[in-house]
């Protein structure tokens, strides 16, 4: 399995993450991303995506999960909410088609609304296939809403899938299993922290029309080289936005280092064990 402890990254030179949206989505990138690819592993494992699978990846970051797709062979599309910087970054790791994915294996990048991907036609003038598999990895359940805007996200990516196409989205787990959950209480407040609702994600998928098929939990620790590695990662999360816009930038950066040292080991690295999990819900 992917390690997920980030040994090294280059340091940026100018204004803090939260003031440069390049060096927020670098951030992310290189340090944050990774964090969740046990995740993708297994709910890719589990539904043995390879040749023949069409992937729509929803808010796919800067593509790090479309590139573990894409090497176990399947054509996938990035598409729906994310920022120009982190699909900026998806270009860049995934077109042309990444080194080693194999020749069957196509990648696009969509930065328009998802109506732009209905109706696509092949070169020969053939409607398309539909999707059968789409995925929200993003984790819901922490800020206010981002239940219900994964719900129309999802409703606006059903029509593009094929009928009993898999849809899987992910949350946080029970903050008894996040050691994350206390740093977010720390610092973003009880918005950033809010408990997982039991069947949070089964409502979303029910909001969208979609039919809750099973579920799967994952162990994703965060581990980082140090704390300053901790902080800028947490930072590209987009969790504390409302903790900086709210007051001071470098005093929430101070407090989230604060909150950070607790999780510190004594070789200097920061290590939070969490667990997420899935749904897999089936489309009408």
């Amino acid at each position: 399995m992917t390690p997920t402890l980030v040994r090294q990254h280059v340091s940026p030179t100018g204004p803090g993450p939260w003031a440069d949206p390049r060096a927020r989505a670098r951030d992310w990138s290189e340090i944050q991303e990774r964090m969740l690819v046990p995740l993708h592993e297994a709910v890719y494992e589990r539904l043995e995506v390879g040749a023949g699978t069409r992937l729509l990846a929803l808010g796919c970051g800067s593509g790090l999960a479309l590139l573990t797709a894409a090497a176990r062979g399947a054509a996938v599309t990035g598409a729906g909410p994310s920022c120009p910087e982190r699909l900026a970054l998806a270009r860049r790791r995934l077109l042309p088609r990444p080194a080693g994915a194999p020749a069957r294996a196509t990648v696009r990048i969509v930065d328009g609304p998802l109506t732009d991907l209905l109706g696509e036609k092949t070169p020969d003038g053939v409607p398309g296939p539909p999707y059968d598999l789409i995925t929200a990895f993003d984790p819901v359940g922490c800020l206010p809403g981002d239940g219900e805007q994964l719900s129309e996200l999802l409703s606006a990516a059903v029509p593009l899938a094929g009928r009993g196409a898999a849809v899987v989205l992910a949350g946080w787990g029970p903050p008894e299993r996040c050691a994350t959950s206390s740093v977010l209480r720390a610092v973003g407040g009880p918005e950033a922290a809010r408990p997982a609702a039991r069947d949070g994600l089964e409502d979303v998928a029910r909001r969208a029309g979609l039919r809750p098929a099973g579920s799967g939990r994952v162990a994703c620790p965060f581990g980082y080289a140090g704390l300053d590695s901790a902080v800028r990662g947490m930072l590209s999360t987009g969790l504390f936005d409302a903790a900086v816009e709210a007051g001071d930038a470098g005093q929430v950066a101070k407090e989230l280092a604060e909150a950070l040292h607790a999780h510190q080991r004594p070789d200097g690295t920061v290590w939070m064990p969490n667990v997420f999990r899935y749904l897999i819900a089936l489309t009408p």
